[in-house]
């Protein structure tokens, strides 16, 4: 199958593309360097000429806090450049899986999130998510939205890195009362394609197994690890940040995922 990648040079893209490849699939990398899924004749011309089989839409404005202060942006590239991808799908026939984010809720259940609930962000990068969705489903008859969340990869800048760099810290204070479930990129890589096999619609993959904090989460690294380190449970009131983020945020993610511990188990041992 030919798979068209938007945002392959993104943290999750950089272990998705040779995840797929080895599966044995043809693949279109497109990223901010050769493609502008904001520019929609661009979008048409690029698409409609590579004619891929299907398009896996992971390009995104992602950075929380700065969407805060930059609305526009982020709702051109998350709600528009949706659009646009989705447009394309559209004409020449095939599905498209968008990746969103548990950010879309508002955090004020207790129990796990499932793709039925209605989502309700409180922060301007949930919204645009949000409303990117809601492009997708509107643009294309064959789409699949792929919410996830807490992702961790070697090729970005994640929490599990840096609680590691953060090791030898007097006192490391991490927020406990953030709940969802940590996803690594390549647990996410592997288990992306089996969407092809269900109904069009929305689905949930994230880390399997309970709840955790990130206070629980940066526990768990450093008890895998065998590392003594001072760490401190907060609440976020101690540690505010620009944008609000959801209290809870699990999602039950239908066994797509493996249990989060034993994925966090086997990064630590290829990255340390």
């Amino acid at each position: 199958m030919k798979i068209l990648v938007t945002g392959a040079k993104g943290m999750l893209g950089q272990d998705l593309c040779p995840t797929l490849e080895d599966k044995g699939h043809e693949l279109i990398e497109a990223d901010i360097h050769n493609f502008d899924i904001t520019d929609k004749k661009n979008s048409e011309d690029f698409i409609l000429d590579k004619k891929p089989d299907l398009i896996i839409h992971l390009a995104a404005y992602t950075n929380v806090n700065l969407a805060e202060d930059e609305p526009k942006k982020a709702e051109l590239i998350n709600v528009a450049g949706s659009k646009n991808i989705a447009m394309c799908a559209n004409k020449l026939d095939i599905p498209i899986i968008g990746i969103s984010t548990d950010y879309v809720f508002d955090g004020k259940k207790t129990t796990p999130y499932l793709p039925k609930d209605k989502p309700n962000p409180i922060n301007v990068y949930g919204k645009t998510k949000y409303m990117g969705e809601i492009e997708i489903q509107k643009n294309c008859k064959k789409h699949y939205i792929v919410r996830t969340s807490w992702l961790y990869g070697v090729h970005g800048k994640n929490f599990v890195d840096t609680m590691i760099k953060m090791k030898d810290k007097d006192i490391i204070k991490v927020v406990n009362d953030q709940i969802g479930a940590p996803t690594w990129t390549i647990d996410l890589s592997d288990s992306l394609l089996k969407v092809l096999d269900m109904p069009y619609g929305i689905y949930h993959m994230s880390g399997g197994g309970k709840p955790v904090s990130w206070y629980g989460f940066a526990k768990t690294i450093f008890e895998l690890l065998n590392i003594n380190a001072n760490l401190i449970a907060v609440s976020s009131k101690e540690y505010p940040t620009i944008a609000k983020r959801p209290k809870y945020s699990y999602m039950d993610n239908s066994k797509f995922l493996r249990n989060w511990k034993l994925a966090l188990k086997d990064y630590l041992n290829l990255t340390q």
